[in-house]
């Protein structure tokens, strides 16, 4: 059995410091780099990306809403041509930035409310497969499972990974619970490990009211912004691989 795990990186700005980049890239397979939309800026996807490709971890877009205050986690109202057109721009940004240090991207993960947004709403789903299939159809499209963003990128020709998030509660129909609701970030590792355990064993998880879900597991994500980020990843990578669960990323 093999699992990636991906986290959200590159999203420092300016003289502003994000996440623990550096110490996270010793437990992860894959990095999601910030565009410069929600997060990040050139220099920083810059340094980034050298350190991923120093560390032996592939490497993919994190496109998001032009929203540096909100971090990107607020909705706004936008029309498929506009998504289109911000996910191109981005992702067409890192992918120059990688070519120029070497690197060539393996997949695309929207960022935050566009990502939620895109895996109920089918026609901003398709605007998104729709963009990274016009600049490469080997990109891998990251989506919940049975997601509508999911089904646009398979529509759209594109090779696509499910991904599951051991760190964050789930309602009852497979989506994320909002970060406005008590609990919908989980801190206590132990609780992590055991889910991101039963994500890749069980291929399910135990939504708020009880409930067990079945969901597909391709690649498990571990927030980069979270307090302690690094130590968390340490302790879901050994607990995965003292299960007998390999590491690696998606196109490894």
């Amino acid at each position: 059995m093999r699992i990636d795990l991906n986290s959200d990186l590159g999203e420092s700005f300016g003289p502003w410091p994000m996440g623990q980049d550096a110490a996270l890239m010793d437990s992860i397979s894959s990095a999601n780099v910030a565009c410069g939309f929600h997060a990040g800026d050139p220099g920083t996807m810059r340094a980034t990306i050298a350190l991923a490709r120093d560390r032996g971890v592939a490497i993919g877009a994190h496109p998001g809403f032009q929203d540096l205050v909100g971090f990107g986690r607020r909705e706004i109202k936008v029309s498929p041509a506009e998504v289109a057109d911000l996910v191109l721009y981005q992702v067409s940004a890192l992918a120059g930035m990688a070519a120029a240090q070497g690197m060539k991207l393996q997949h695309v993960k929207a960022h935050g409310a566009l990502y939620n947004m895109a895996c109920k709403d089918r026609g901003l789903a398709d605007a998104i497969a729709a963009a990274v299939a016009s600049l490469d159809r080997s990109l891998i499209l990251f989506g919940l499972p049975n997601s509508e963003l999911l089904r646009a990128g398979e529509a759209a020709g594109l090779p696509v990974a499910a991904e599951v998030f051991a760190d964050r509660a789930y309602d009852p129909d497979g989506s994320l619970t909002s970060r406005s609701k008590p609990g919908s970030v989980i801190h206590d590792a132990g609780l992590v490990v055991t889910r991101a355990v039963r994500m890749v064993r069980e291929q399910s998880v135990v939504a708020v009211d009880g409930s067990t879900i079945a969901l597909q597991a391709d690649t498990i994500c571990l927030h980069g912004d979270t307090p302690g980020a690094a130590d968390l990843a340490r302790a879901v990578r050994k607990g995965l691989e003292e299960a007998g669960i390999q590491i690696a990323c998606l196109s490894g």
